[in-house]
């Protein structure tokens, strides 16, 4: 395995649409995309599919990776059966590894400690306010926000997600990955022609 390798998190009720112009692009820059699950068993997503993991969260080390993506699932909000999953992204984050995180993943991350000094945003301040966490001076109502190591984002923003991520990565940057965004964000067609400059 190489540090090209992005590890992505599926798990039941794992948000399907949240991560599709992540993985796609990251993909078609050359990385790997691999996902992990509590155990290789398969999970269904939200949207009813069937993904059957590469590998199991135990397996999975901070060091064999460039990027760990949680997404929102029904699951965050539940009880704890994807409290590992955060767990690993303190992992990860104390190696210097990042993690990107979105919609109910945040609050996953909230209720490990991840967000209490780190800026970030999720939904709304008040959904991660619920989870007790003591990061809400740092909550900014933004569609996605970078501190170092940690992209978050709220459930509606796939697409200003992917571009943290890639900024963060260097898989798009200045007016290339502004190009990108306004092309996939605002549909602005002028766009296209930077990108394929």
């Amino acid at each position: 395995m190489t540090r090209r390798t992005v590890h992505l998190a599926v798990y039941d009720t794992y948000a399907d649409w949240e991560t599709g112009h992540t993985t796609a692009h990251l993909s078609r820059a050359g990385f790997t995309v691999r996902t992990v699950g509590a155990t290789t068993d398969p999970v269904i997503t939200m949207g009813g599919l069937r993904i059957l993991p590469d590998l199991a969260l135990a397996e999975l080390r901070p060091e064999d990776s460039t990027l760990l993506i949680l997404t929102g699932a029904d699951l965050w909000d539940s009880g704890d059966a994807l409290a590992p999953f955060a767990r690993t992204a303190r992992d990860f984050l104390d190696a210097g590894v990042p993690v990107a995180a979105i919609c109910g993943a945040t609050a996953g991350l909230a209720r490990e400690g991840l967000l209490d000094d780190r800026t970030h945003t999720s939904a709304v301040s008040f959904y991660l306010a619920a989870t007790g966490y003591g990061g809400g001076e740092r909550y900014v109502d933004a569609d996605a926000v970078t501190d170092g190591d940690l992209i978050t984002a709220g459930p509606t923003e796939p697409v200003a997600f992917a571009r943290e991520v890639f900024a963060r990565l260097g898989v798009y940057e200045g007016a290339k990955l502004d190009a990108w965004y306004r092309l996939f964000h605002d549909s602005d067609a002028r766009a296209y022609e930077v990108l394929q400059g």
